[in-house]
């Protein structure tokens, strides 16, 4: 009995503890205290084999130390333009590490501030960027290891296992303690780099083998000010950390590259180390999330933080009432400068749309890029996922998007396409190529592929990879004013007459195209992958691969539509299975709201030995399941 109500009082205490994570340091958390008992800072001199002299450090002891316990111990670096003395001058870490200890927040540590410019003059002195200097920050890692830790080992009473030893720094420190410490696990348990500097090594050098970090690593605390230029360094190793799904914090807080901003750093690293670590809390220490990808120029709001709740603000000083409308609304709150806010609960991976609801009018939002995704113009916002970096940004060739106006002899009017071209296309001038017709959903047109799907960056990386064929991929649109909507048959047909009278001929016509139809294919998401399927298998004689993303003939309102291709189907499944290479249909798993019509619209195919490829890609009606479903169909093409 004593036993289950330990646990239960374990559990209450964790959960309390969960519950209340400060954020940020308070007022007064850097100012002397006299009523408290003080640590103290000596300064020692060791050998140093690595450089060939005698160098300094400062130490700090805990409060009511004795020789007769022994310590943790945290190695504390300066940036580039400092010294050993740079902590103690601008940011007085004995200050903040006696108040922390007077309120039992912190484990009794010794700390060591060292100087991280190895080499025999090592003063902040003259060109602090010269080459010399600037390598002398790598070659104190040798003088760190062989050296400072094993003088500190013998005279002081630390613990030596790797459990009870943490290395953190700022700016050029930050970058130092990140690459000695990631790369030296055996020393290193808790790591933390603070506004890092861009000697930080890059990410796949800096974490090769993530399994490790992930047994290994207690604690891997990345930080920087919002407002600070060296922030893409710790962008990109959270990124990459995100991707390979290793824990750590990214801490983003307010400020630029300064003491304000380290010692606050300080003031929380010190608090985690050296105790149990709460994994799932990792995601809840961020003051700050990161502008959204979607924010136009230099907007910082909409941001989204590191557990997926995005923060939206606004100015709208004169307004009465203003609301988020994020498919939930969410009502928003107003400072005394007339700027209202909003945090949302936790965002799924992916595209959202949005608009705000000001005094009652629906608007976008003017600190976001608009897209149309609703059957109108609408703000966007986007949740990004580990499994995202395939259509990243790399540094590969890149093809090019562009915009082509044509006459439709169908619709007797002009209209427009994207298509994609692949890299090379304008210098390789005698290569024909196979073409990829890539129809968007409803509510979206011709752009949502070029703008929301990633087109040209998918297809740019797998080509870059030999994963795919260099291709053509036309984008059309698939909208018609002929009444009724785009799920009925009067729709449809205009569509498949529009894109075998009037797009194709105009694509090989004024594009390097090839002509056949083992070197075409047609794909569509949602309303395209029911247009896919309506032109598609009606056309297996111009068509030799199709792909259908989360769609499937809709029995409550397409049901004589689909009976009647079942039918056709039939009668020329021999002829359908022997044109097709490739029918690929794909589903956002069971969430997807085409999930069910898909399911009923396979068991006829099956009934009809249809030979088809099923997958499915968790998401639901997404974008992230539909550039997937482009990622994986690609590879398939052509070959």
């Amino acid at each position: 009995m004593k036993k289950i109500l330990f646990i239960i009082a374990l559990v209450i205490s964790f959960q309390a503890y969960s519950q209340s994570i400060l954020k940020h340091s308070p007022a007064g958390f850097d100012i002397p205290r006299s009523d408290i008992k003080k640590g103290k800072i000596d300064t020692i001199i060791y050998v140093s084999k690595t450089v060939g002299t005698k160098r300094k450090a400062l130490v700090y002891t805990p409060p009511s130390y004795t020789k007769g316990k022994k310590y943790p111990v945290l190695y504390l670096l300066h940036g580039i333009g400092g010294d050993e003395k740079e902590w103690l001058k601008g940011g007085q870490p004995q200050v903040i590490l006696d108040n922390l200890s007077a309120e039992n927040k912190i484990q009794p540590m010794i700390v060591v501030m060292p100087n991280g410019r190895a080499m025999k003059d090592d003063r902040a002195i003259g060109n602090i960027m010269a080459q010399d200097k600037v390598e002398a920050f790598a070659v104190f890692e040798k003088d760190l290891l062989n050296d400072l830790i094993p003088f500190i080992e013998k005279k002081y009473p630390v613990l030596t296992n790797r459990e009870k030893r943490a290395i953190a720094g700022l700016s050029m420190g930050g970058g130092q303690s990140l690459n000695f410490g990631l790369g030296n696990l055996d020393k290193f348990a808790w790591v933390g780099g603070f506004s890092s500097a861009p000697n930080t090594k890059e990410p796949q050098l800096l974490v090769p083998n993530p399994e490790e970090i992930k047994k290994k690593l207690k604690l891997l605390w990345i930080s920087c000010g919002d407002n600070d230029g060296l922030i893409s360094f710790s962008q990109r190793t959270h990124d990459y950390l995100v991707a390979n799904s290793v824990p750590h914090i990214f801490y983003i807080e307010p400020g630029v590259h300064d003491f304000k901003v380290w010692k606050n750093d300080l003031f929380m690293f010190s608090q985690l180390l050296f105790k149990p670590v709460d994994i799932s809390s990792f995601n809840k220490y961020s003051v700050l999330g990161t502008p959204a990808e979607t924010n136009v120029r230099s907007s910082k709001y909409p941001q989204i933080m590191p557990d997926g709740r995005a923060v939206f603000q606004i100015k709208a000083p004169d307004a009465q009432k203003v609301q988020l409308d994020l498919v939930r609304k969410y009502d928003m709150s107003k400072n005394s400068e007339g700027i209202w806010n909003v945090t949302t609960d936790s965002l799924s991976e992916g595209i959202h749309y949005y608009s705000l609801i000001i005094d009652g009018v629906s608007v976008c939002d003017p600190s976001s890029e608009a897209f149309y995704g609703m059957g109108r113009m609408a703000s966007c916002i986007e949740v990004p996922f580990k499994g995202d970096g395939y259509y990243t940004l790399k540094d590969v060739p890149h093809g090019d998007i562009r915009i082509k106006r044509y006459f439709s002899a169908v619709t007797r009017s002009w209209r427009r396409f994207y298509i994609y071209t692949p890299a090379g296309y304008d210098v390789n001038t005698s290569e024909k190529y196979p073409v990829l017709y890539l129809l968007h959903g409803g509510g979206e047109d011709e752009r949502g592929w070029a703008a929301q799907g990633k087109t040209d960056l998918i297809l740019d990386n797998l080509i870059a990879e030999k994963k795919a064929k260099p291709m053509l991929i036309v984008m059309m649109d698939g909208n018609f004013s002929t009444g009724g909507n785009g799920f009925g048959e009067s729709m449809l047909k205009t569509f498949e007459a529009e894109l075998k009278q009037s797009v194709i001929p105009f694509i090989e016509k004024n594009f390097r195209a090839e002509t056949d139809a083992k070197n075409r294919a047609l794909a569509g998401l949602s309303m395209g992958g029911i247009q896919t399927l309506y032109a598609g298998i009606n056309n297996t004689e111009l068509f030799s691969y199709l792909g259908i993303f989360s769609s499937g003939w809709i029995q409550s309102m397409q049901g004589s539509i689909a009976d009647a291709q079942y039918d056709f189907m039939k009668k020329n499944t021999d002829r359908i299975n022997t044109n097709l290479k490739q029918l690929w249909i794909s589903m956002g798993g069971q969430e997807d709201i085409a999930y069910k019509n898909c399911k009923i619209m396979l068991s006829k195919f099956d009934e009809m030995k249809i030979k088809y490829t099923y997958s499915e890609y968790p998401g639901g009606h997404s974008w992230p399941v539909w550039r997937n479903n482009l990622f994986n169909f690609a590879q398939l093409l052509f070959k």
